[in-house]
């Protein structure tokens, strides 16, 4: 068996999923403003 992809991490969460991430790049910021009008509690990791 193959092990699991996700491998958990506090420091490589927040690097890739993170707001300041999120906001970097037009894409980032596309999954910001989308998760904002569904009203999501947490916009970014």
């Amino acid at each position: 068996m193959p092990k699991r992809t996700y491998q958990p991490s506090k420091v490589k969460r927040r690097r890739t999923l993170g707001f300041r991430e999120r906001n970097r790049t037009a894409d980032g910021r596309k999954v910001l403003k989308r998760r904002r009008l569904k009203h999501r509690r947490r916009l970014a990791a």
